[in-house]
């Protein structure tokens, strides 16, 4: 593939939000809002959040405020895998919590079977496909550590079926493919945007009242509930939720915790009868290989592949800004890898190439917490799982603000947060050595050096 060609028309944006459902933006908030629950954050958190507050208690007055529009950031640009998993993948979880790993299981195929009855609860159209996901092995040494996975998921009652280098070109075909694991039932492709659309039209069916172009300055504590200053007003409000993810927490001592890594994504142009014949895919799962640099790849409603992954990249210092999202250097080893994996689609072209970042922590899945005496709650550290975690993360931030002792907030999971990343230039340097050491350990059997074995010594155990 020449990806220069390839990449020629693409364009510099989501797929997902130039669908031509997306909603009207929202007036911003002006003068002085009172409410009985401030969210911030319209992305899933968020609206969540929001959304479950009501249904816990329709009389509670609930504002939402979003610094730009629902669903623009990471809720609207990424993959569109929303896992049942809350542990960012059963290996993490066997890591970290492997004495209530099998109550986390069940508690995640709870949450993905509540999504789909809130999607089915209120009409939203989502392009909800819940046809699973197959991690595939790209080289030798992948094959023992998914065989090995599946025989430890087992356990936790999770069921994997293995499939063999010819089951799994079966299902995809692709040269490349050794094997894989299919998870069958706990994960669903859906629109990114669409659900983050229709969570919010949900909210507004409900009587939040939602704010956008409102982003939240700051949060101090006045009389005897929380103030937050916007651009053009503030809100008064008895208790505060934070859905803010990758960008700066109101709560300055969060910020350690988390740093944003942009990652990007290309689609095709939709696929012709014959070339989807030649990949198969019948099934339309969702795929991941299972390298350190990995990509997910998945069809979407009008049978484009979306292609992601491989690069994650941070920025010294943390930063966030519009010129991250592109990357051209990314986009061109995005399209190569692409070809290699699909040489059957060697003449494809791609029509849009974005990025947007990720809310990452050093255990790689959520964490949670409260602040000023329990009127603020927060759940942040998705690691790029969050399209179904998110909504089990807003049960545990109304349970915390509600000060109730749940089956959620009684997990270690929820009641110990991560390791703090390092201040800069460590953290930078840091950064820089692991990706380095990951990229190696793909090269050399998956052998983990130093480097990497020191850092699953400490519990940070960076291992995608």
């Amino acid at each position: 593939m020449d990806s220069a060609r390839a990449l020629a028309d693409a364009r510099p944006t989501p797929f997902w939000l130039e669908d031509p459902g997306r909603p009207a933006a929202l007036p911003a908030l002006t003068g002085t809002a009172r409410c009985d629950l401030l969210v911030v954050g319209g992305g899933y958190s968020g609206l969540w959040t929001a959304l479950l507050a009501k249904e816990r208690d329709p009389s509670l007055d609930v504002v939402l405020v979003e610094g730009r529009e629902t669903g623009w950031a990471a809720s609207g640009r990424n993959g569109g895998f929303c896992a049942a998993s809350l542990t960012h993948g059963i290996g993490n979880g066997l890591q970290r919590w492997p004495g209530e790993l099998a109550r986390l299981e069940r508690l995640g195929a709870a949450n993905l079977d509540g999504i789909e009855a809130a999607l089915h609860r209120y009409g939203i159209d989502a392009e909800w496909e819940r046809t699973g996901e197959i991690d595939v092995a790209t080289r030798p040494h992948q094959l023992d550590e998914l065989h090995e996975l599946a025989e430890a998921a087992g356990a936790y009652g999770a069921g994997l079926t293995v499939l063999d280098a010819e089951a799994v070109r079966a299902q995809v075909n692709s040269p490349s493919f050794l094997g894989g694991i299919w998870d069958k039932d706990g994960v669903a492709m859906v629109h990114p945007a669409k659900l983050a659309w229709g969570l919010k039209a949900a909210c507004l069916a409900r009587g939040v009242r939602i704010f956008e172009h409102t982003p939240a300055l700051d949060l101090r504590e006045e009389g005897h509930g929380m103030a937050v200053r916007t651009r053009h007003g503030r809100v008064l409000a008895g208790k505060v939720a934070l859905g803010t993810n990758a960008f700066p927490s109101l709560l300055r001592r969060v910020r350690p915790y988390v740093v944003p890594v942009y990652d990007y994504a290309l689609t095709t142009e939709p696929l012709t009868a014959g070339q989807l014949a030649a990949v198969g895919w019948r099934g339309r799962q969702g795929l991941s290989d299972s390298a350190n640099k990995f990509h997910y790849f998945r069809l979407t409603a009008d049978n484009r592949i979306l292609w992601g992954g491989y690069d994650a990249v941070y920025h010294f210092g943390g930063h966030l800004r519009p010129g991250y999202d592109q990357r051209p250097r990314t986009f061109h080893t995005l399209a190569r890898n692409f070809a290699r994996c699909f040489p059957q689609l060697a003449d494809i072209r791609f029509t849009h190439s974005w990025g947007g970042a990720v809310d990452t922590c050093s255990r790689f899945s959520a964490f949670f917490d409260t602040a000023h005496r329990g009127r603020v709650a927060y759940a942040v550290g998705f690691t790029g799982l969050g399209v179904g975690a998110t909504r089990f993360g807003a049960e545990v931030v109304l349970d915390l603000l509600a000060g109730e002792r749940t089956e959620r907030t009684s997990l270690e999971m929820v009641r110990r947060k991560p390791l703090p990343f390092p201040p800069e230039p460590v953290r930078w340097a840091g950064i820089g050595i692991t990706t380095a050491s990951l990229a190696r350990a793909d090269r050399t059997g998956g052998r983990r050096n130093l480097w990497l074995r020191a850092l699953d010594r400490l519990g940070l155990g960076f291992d995608s």
